[in-house]
């Protein structure tokens, strides 16, 4: 089975580094993982790493 869209919650295994991110439209700071941070509360994708 295949699903797509929607945004996913991932925890963080301990040896994964997150980078922090504010997002440039609604102002939430938040940790992703990857190439294409998406904000987790507006779903915007312009953010800016902090």
């Amino acid at each position: 089975m295949c699903s797509t869209g929607g945004p996913i919650d991932v925890e963080l295994d301990e040896g994964l580094k997150g980078k922090k991110y504010r997002c440039n439209d609604c102002g939430t700071v938040f940790e992703a993982v990857g190439r294409h941070p998406v904000c987790p509360s507006c779903q915007s994708e312009n953010v800016t790493e902090v």
